[in-house]
């Protein structure tokens, strides 16, 4: 019979909760829904429920919602509503630009003189990637 399916609207309050108090790791982000009183009143969680496994956020990205458009067409949707509502304007848009230093094992990494680009085919590249090489061509 197979395990039930994950109710994707507990899936997207879930990732709006984590886009909104900036957890960026879904094993962090479903401990903070799990102990968090206000995350799983929003998630329409009882306390008896249980939380989503973090597996199942990569598993529907790569699965359901891999070329789907129905996360950017939220989006859209969110933000149309925010401006209707006033609460943004929509005129400017602010960008982090900060530097970070990689954690990387410069033994092992290959310096830009050596890269292989003929190795490196775009259309195994995420779709965002994919749509922002279109605008540039």
């Amino acid at each position: 019979m197979g395990r039930p399916s994950v109710d994707p609207e507990l899936l997207i309050r879930m990732l709006l909760v984590g886009y909104c108090f900036g957890i960026r790791s879904e094993r962090r982000l479903c401990e903070e829904v799990h102990l968090n009183l206000a995350c799983r009143w929003f998630c329409r969680l009882d306390l008896s429920d249980r939380v989503l496994d973090q597996s199942t956020f990569s598993k529907n990205r790569h699965g359901r919602f891999r070329d789907s458009e129905l996360l950017r067409q939220l989006f859209e949707v969110t933000v149309a509503r925010c401006i209707q509502e006033g609460l943004v304007s929509g005129q400017r848009m602010a960008v982090d630009a900060s530097l970070i230093e990689a954690d990387a094992n410069k033994q092992n990494s290959t310096p830009k003189e050596e890269w292989d680009t003929s190795l490196i085919d775009p259309a195994d590249a995420p779709r965002a990637v994919r749509e922002y090489l279109d605008t540039l061509d």
